[in-house]
């Protein structure tokens, strides 16, 4: 319970606000306004308020709308003790969902459909996402010369696989999913996209198609673009096609949208977002909005990740039930089939958003063990996920919490020392190889698990192990860092990491970081927002990965502890995976996926 005294509190509630409010459901701010909402209405019923408490409370949470009917199951609490949410005092489902349907605050600042309330923003946005994509995905199909994007994909994707029906379908169709997990050959496929899509045009006379390339994040956006330069040298295509790749580049999404008006059409020809597993409705929405009715949308990403911070899991509902088998409607398939050489079933229950959506399966990033725990935890499969763990092999190694310390000391610890003299050698490019070589991720931030805790004992256990470490001042050689925000005039973006490297005789140093093979250095006294980076948490660590990876999980009953947590974690191994957790820790994280509120599955899929 939150005690009197605490800025949670919201003073002035009363009845079942106030029994709400103090048991952690819900924050001071809910009930302010849903108490406000109320008054504005002339709405005296504290069930009604408390449906608008809870529909605020959600978006906060990551939820598009709140369904009466379960809340009581699924309901969170914003403290640090333990709450019986059902002894809380619950309205019966039914009559609830009645008393605010009837009410005045419906219709206007809530929307209700059967048992589930919406602000009423936040339902238009849904309603503006799922219409877009249905306009798209409905739409007459670009006209494609077959006989030539077939020839393209036997030089460009010759192995039968995922990621040529990706690429074709991506041609084929308006909108497009290209899903898959790490290392699954995503960006691989988007070079050959725009190649093909490039070939197109050159055989019509036409001038390449105007692409954007985008991400969620200035550190995701660069990364795009850099491996599709990467993919374009090595690319069996023609100079003016390969120069048209190299000419590339990649913003964020908000830039993106930034260069045209809200709700005025972008010019491109195709929109292609990576990471979209981090973009939130609200973004989406503006996306959608944007991309004139004659363009393709292409949308990458992992549906299994973490989602965006704020309210909505849109790529989770976009990819819907074809995130495991192709849901594609009898035309789409016999095209893909005949296009790509490959049988495609039909799905009778398909539909128009289906016809577009292909995920990559084969990893080509990590190997079997860490494949199998990885694969396991996807599936939702706890006992499968503890045999892979408890199997392990060479590349995965289960410990239990009282053992962690030890271990985890000794690998971070090696890897600080490799990094260190590296960097007091002067050799950024290998100080960084070191960096890259193991990290520590975390649930939490702080606490017991947390990465503020663990970098400070790292720290410790350095100025233990390394000669003059202490002594070294703040910008000493060997120094991880990670930067926290975007820098465009340094081109450094939130979740880049570089490390400080001697430059000379006397001492000096400078901050260094990677791009595309070559190393950048700057000045300690430009960076701006950076911090030591001997340990991260997990949501900051999507689009990373690491030789080896220890994953630090928390008590079982911790919120963070989730599904789409564990596997982003996991997933961020590439030779191998330390996890330090117990057994209850593993089960509750597997069985307990983010069950993010929302509507926008039903509206692209029924």
């Amino acid at each position: 319970m939150i005690d009197r005294y605490d800025a949670r509190r919201a003073v002035a509630a009363t009845g079942l606000l106030a029994a709400f409010n103090e048991a952690g459901v819900l924050a001071a701010a809910d009930v302010h306004v849903a108490r406000r909402l109320a008054a504005l209405a002339g709405e005296a019923d504290q069930r009604v308020a408390l449906a608008a408490a809870l529909a605020v409370r959600g978006p906060r949470l990551g939820h598009v709308c709140v369904d009466l009917a379960t809340i009581a199951a699924t309901a969170s609490v914003d403290t640090d003790e333990p709450v019986d949410l059902t002894a809380l005092p619950w309205p019966e489902p039914g009559d609830w969902a009645g008393r605010v349907a009837a009410s005045a605050l419906a219709g206007g600042p809530l929307h209700v459909d059967g048992s589930v309330v919406h602000l009423d923003r936040y339902r238009r946005e849904e309603e503006r996402v799922a219409s877009g994509l249905r306009a798209l995905a409905e739409a007459t199909a670009p006209a494609v010369d077959e006989a030539l994007l077939r020839t393209g994909l036997d030089r460009l994707l010759p192995e039968r696989g995922d990621q040529r029906l990706a690429a074709a379908v991506a041609v084929l169709r308006r909108v497009a999913v290209v899903a898959g997990g790490p290392g699954t050959g995503k960006t691989t496929t988007v070079a050959r996209i725009i190649a093909l899509l490039a070939e197109q045009s050159e055989a019509r006379g036409d001038a390449p198609p105007l692409v954007a390339l985008a991400a969620p994040t200035g550190k995701a956006a660069a990364r795009l673009a850099e491996a599709v330069h990467d993919e374009a040298e090595g690319l069996a295509v023609g100079d003016a096609v390969r120069a048209h790749l190299l000419g590339l580049s990649a913003s964020t999404v908000h830039r993106l949208l930034g260069r045209a008006p809200r709700r005025s059409a972008l010019p491109h020809d195709v929109v292609i977002v990576d990471e979209a597993s981090m973009v939130s409705l609200s973004l989406m929405v503006r996306l959608v909005d944007a991309v004139r009715p004659g363009a393709r949308l292409v949308l990458v990403g992992d549906p299994g990740q973490l989602a965006s911070v704020e309210a909505g899991a849109v790529l989770a509902d976009v990819a819907g039930p074809a995130a495991g088998a192709p849901r594609m409607r009898e035309a789409a398939a016999a095209q893909l089939s005949r296009v790509s050489g490959m049988a495609v079933a039909a799905d009778p229950a398909g539909t128009a958003i289906g016809d577009g959506i292909v995920t990559l399966g084969r990893v080509h990033r990590f190997g079997a063990e860490i494949g199998a725990v990885a694969a396991a935890i996807r599936a939702g499969d706890a006992d499968g996920t503890l045999a892979a763990l408890a199997a392990g092999g060479d590349a995965v190694a289960w410990l239990p919490p009282e053992a962690a310390t030890e271990v985890v000391r000794a690998r971070a610890v090696a890897a600080a020392r490799a990094v260190i003299a590296a960097a007091r050698e002067g050799d950024a490019l290998a100080a960084l190889e070191a960096l890259r070589g193991f990290r520590l991720l975390c649930a939490h931030r702080r606490g017991p698990y947390g990465v503020a805790t663990w970098s400070a004992r790292i720290e410790a256990w350095l100025g233990e192990a390394v000669p003059g470490f202490a002594a070294a001042g703040a910008w000493y050689a060997g120094r991880p860092l990670l930067v926290t925000e975007n820098d465009e005039a340094l081109r450094l973006f939130n979740g880049d990491t570089g490390v400080i490297v001697r430059t000379g005789e006397d001492a000096a140093v400078a901050a260094a970081f990677e791009r595309r093979g070559e190393i950048v250095e700057y000045a300690p006294a430009r960076l701006g927002a950076v911090e030591t980076v001997h340990a991260m948490t997990i949501h900051k660590s999507q689009g990373s990965q690491f030789g080896t990876a220890a994953v630090l999980l928390p008590p079982p009953d911790s919120p963070l502890l989730t599904r789409e947590l564990l596997y982003t974690g996991v997933t961020r191994a590439q030779e191998r995976l330390l996890l330090a957790g117990s057994e209850e820790a593993v089960r509750a994280a597997v069985t307990r996926p983010v069950a993010r509120a929302s509507g926008l599955r039903e509206r692209l899929w029924s």
